[in-house]
């Protein structure tokens, strides 16, 4: 090629480059938020898109992308297995954490299940990921003792982290036979919009400013 060749086919890609719509250069981005949680989150018993996860892309458009990575049965030494490669593969900006509940139930370590969380929390803001913690809480048959330690996992990381925190994902939902599947520990289709609507004002204040614009 020589010297006027060159410099025609560089003046042609300038202009051609020049023209094309900001989309095909820069496409737009959207607000991710990626939900780590068990069967509570991944809609186990009912249609996917009855779920609260689905619900809340619904809710919140589309200058958000809600990924969904709960696992039905999922522990907190699972997730925490789990997590890096998901922040990594789906790059969020908030991750929505909600699990030991399996943990509760098989009756682990309160101290394990803490431990798990507590270096989910370190992964996720290493990453420069804001964290939101969603709490559980065990049937009173597992005992006063264990319960109460259980419920003060989520409170102290929450406290000691400054995390916005949701103490009981089913407050309202999990007393109401009616709201709850015949299992007794997952909540029906009709109680995802009242999940929802329990967490939106957690929810609410941390995605203020994107849901301004």
């Amino acid at each position: 090629m020589n010297l006027w060749k060159l410099v025609t086919t560089l003046f042609l890609s300038f202009i051609l480059f020049s023209f094309q719509p900001a989309s095909a250069i820069m496409p737009p981005t959207k607000t991710t938020i990626l939900v780590f949680g068990d069967s509570l989150s991944a809609a186990y018993g009912i249609p996917v898109e009855k779920g609260w996860v689905n619900l809340l892309q619904e809710k919140l458009g589309e200058n958000f992308h809600v990924a969904n990575a709960s696992i039905s049965g999922e522990t907190t030494s699972g997730g925490l297995n789990r997590l890096l490669p998901s922040l990594s593969a789906i790059k969020p900006h908030y991750v929505i954490i909600e699990l030991g509940a399996n943990d509760g139930l098989q009756g682990k370590s309160v101290k394990e299940i803490q431990a798990n969380l507590e270096q989910m929390i370190k992964l996720a803001t290493a990453e420069s990921v804001k964290v939101i913690l969603l709490g559980i809480r065990l049937p009173p048959n597992y005992g006063a003792s264990y319960t109460e330690q259980f419920d003060k996992i989520y409170k102290d990381l929450a406290e000691q982290y400054k995390l916005p925190f949701v103490p009981f994902l089913l407050e309202g939902v999990a007393t109401d036979f009616n709201l709850m599947q015949a299992d007794g520990l997952h909540p029906t289709a009709e109680a995802q919009p009242k999940i929802l609507e329990h967490l939106w004002p957690i929810l609410e204040p941390v995605l203020v400013d994107v849901l301004k614009k």
